[in-house]
């Protein structure tokens, strides 16, 4: 079985620096908690934060922000789900079948019940109620769906079968001090569909009587690769992100209505305008400064400065994020920094670690929008109420991906400096925990956002708030990339839309789907032959095709590889980069899969060929440039 592990830092670290095994235990040991300087670390940089510039009225201007009336959430909801067809008078019944048609038993149930509560709000405001989201379908097709509940569990139960047993499947006794502690993380069969299963054993004698102590310590994560491989959230094309992000609300929201989460959207207060170029500028407006100056950069220029000098001096300095640096000289250097900046007149040369550190910080609290945005920020903190781990994964899994680019992009840089630091805990002895103690603050309190997370007895909610935090950091990289089952319901959705006349009558979809299955089949016959023609699309650099034959084990690197071979013998091969050994090599370049089902989609180099026709008949293949070459972080 193919697996990927999800590496903590210390994993990192420990691969480059061989810790003693009564060292790595020692590790584990303090890791298992905050220690009192990172709590201390904790509310002293609430107390900052409530004292910092613009944050002398805290909770006064949280005041000013709101939640939706009655009735808008849901309304907001539906429309950000793709399904705002549904309460408008003039749509089509096939555009709500042809999404509606693709969701599991679980994720149907969260959109009819927030229909409900929206027809339940038009009722007290005496406005006449949309339809049922039953009434949409004649009978025949409403049969097709939705799946039945225990077809679904018995898919689930069949996917997870061959794993081994683990939290979700089954709730074991506490881990053996000193045992390598591992847990599957798995992807194909929706996160809401997986919480029933688990909620429904959990809830059996056996298991109630063996539920395992709460142990902070983090295990490592194997996530099982399928033969089409891991797609990251920069491998698909934005049409495509923009149903994934659709798909991944539908789920989140059946799985906070399993978990009994109960969250509540925030408007984002409306703020004055800055005169700082730098601080307090809405992320977007600042990346479209910056993209001026440097096409394709997808995090804001000042911010990659400030990273980009904290990497090079301050990973190593003890207490880097912790120690706070010199009030004067940080005002004095954000005042240098605001007004040559962008001149490029700015000497980083005498700047200290400390100082660069404190102005990070405050460029992150200080967007006039959160940066896990208002609509998500209190579902992000609700995470630390939820028990289990694998669902913590799960619910930041999908935050992740509903999050705009520009914040997304911004918070995985943020992200992967602090690893960074974490990693250089032998110098800087600054572990995980107190890493997550210090920036998450930063992170979960907003000005214009009424938080939770410093109410109650301030000891449990440092921890907790910490701990969403220390799993961001430390599984960014399985956050980051989008679940075999949403892949699989995009593919659908996009099958659907294009076949989307077979709604109207149930006969002619029946027929259709014969000939689709006896095509297939044929297809299946003749795969032991078959032929590929790949399109050659490099910009200035190479076009043409490539011919490639598959087998049952070609991936999309043999592909390349063979690419690679026939370049060097091109008499264009000067184009290329030339190594050493004479061969000429495109590390920027990769296979896409382009059409049929999928809009556009950047390929794991161990995805199996043959089961990506099998799964995608009808779309090209084209090597080309990946979508991030060339950008800036």
């Amino acid at each position: 079985m193919s697996v990927e592990p999800w590496a903590s830092p210390q994993d990192q670290a420990a691969a480059e620096h061989p810790y003693s095994t009564s060292h790595t235990a020692s590790s584990e040991d303090q890791e298992q908690h905050p220690d009192k300087l990172c709590l201390d670390s904790f509310w002293s940089e609430v107390e900052t934060i409530r004292q910092g510039s613009g944050y002398t009225d805290l909770e006064c201007s949280r005041r000013d922000s709101r939640q939706s009336e009655e009735g808008e959430q849901e309304e907001q909801w539906l429309v950000d789900a793709g399904l705002s067809t549904l309460i408008s008078e003039d749509s089509e019944d096939v555009d709500n079948a042809v999404l509606l048609s693709t969701l599991t038993r679980t994720q149907a149930e969260a959109v009819q019940r927030r229909l409900d509560s929206y027809t339940l709000s038009l009722r007290k405001r005496n406005k006449p109620a949309p339809r049922d989201v039953r009434d949409i379908f004649n009978p025949s097709i409403s049969k097709t769906r939705l799946p039945d509940s225990h077809h679904s569990e018995d898919s689930a139960h069949n996917s997870m079968a061959s794993l081994p047993k683990s939290p979700l499947s089954a709730v074991p006794t506490e881990h053996q001090r000193g045992a390598p502690k591992e847990e599957f993380f798995i992807t194909d069969v929706a996160y809401c569909e997986q919480a029933v299963i688990f909620l429904k054993q959990a809830s059996l004698p056996q298991n109630n009587s063996q539920r395992r102590k709460e142990d902070c310590t983090l295990p490592r994560v194997i996530c099982p690769k399928c033969r089409l491989g891991v797609t990251r959230v920069q491998d698909l094309s934005h049409s495509d992100m923009k149903k994934v992000r659709q798909l991944a609300l539908i789920d989140m929201t059946a799985l906070c209505d399993l978990l009994e989460l109960e969250v509540k959207r925030q408007k984002n207060s409306k703020r004055k305008n800055t005169e700082s170029p730098l601080y307090g500028v809405p992320l977007a407006t600042l990346l479209e400064n910056d993209q001026k100056m440097k096409p394709n950069t997808s995090i804001p220029l000042y911010m990659q400065a400030l990273l980009s000098f904290l990497e090079k001096k301050g990973v190593d300095s003890e207490g880097i994020l912790r120690v706070p640096g010199s009030q004067s000289r940080i005002k004095m250097l954000q005042q240098n920094l605001e007004t040559n900046f962008y001149s490029g007149q700015v000497s980083w040369d005498d700047v200290s670690p400390n100082d660069a550190a404190a102005l990070l910080k405050k460029f992150i609290r200080e967007l006039p929008a959160p940066l896990l945005t208002p609509e998500y920020l209190n579902t992000f903190s609700a995470v630390r109420d939820i028990t289990e781990l694998r669902q913590k994964l799960h619910m930041l899994n999908l935050l992740i991906l509903l999050l705009p680019e520009p914040n997304r992009n911004t918070l995985k840089a943020l992200l992967e400096f602090l690893s960074k630091v974490v990693s250089r805990e032998r110098k800087n002895r600054m572990n995980l925990w107190a890493v997550a103690t210090i920036m998450a603050p930063n992170l979960f309190l907003h000005k214009a956002i009424p938080s939770r997370l410093t109410e109650g007895a301030e000891k449990g909610h440092a921890e907790k708030a910490a701990d969403v935090m220390r799993l961001l950091i430390r599984y960014q990289d399985l956050l980051w990339t989008i679940p075999n089952f949403l892949m699989s319901q995009v593919r659908k959705l996009n099958e659907n839309s294009n076949r989307r006349y077979q709604f109207y009558d149930r006969r002619i979809k029946n027929l259709l789907r014969k000939i689709h299955t006896d095509s297939r089949d044929k297809t299946d016959k003749n795969t032991s032959e078959l032929c590929r023609t790949v399109k050659i699309q490099l910009g200035d650099l190479v076009s043409g095709t490539l011919e490639y034959q598959l087998n049952i084990n070609s991936r999309a690197s043999d592909l390349l590889t063979q690419f690679q071979r026939q370049s060097l013998r091109s008499p264009d091969n000067g184009k290329g980069k030339m190594r050493r050994n004479g061969s000429v090599a495109y590390p920027d370049c990769a296979l896409f899969e382009v059409g049929g089902n999928i809009g556009e989609h950047c390929l794991d180099p161990d995805t199996h060929l043959l089961d990506l026709f099998n799964s995608n008949s009808g779309g090209e293949w084209v090597i080309k440039l990946k979508p991030n070459a060339g950008r800036g972080l």
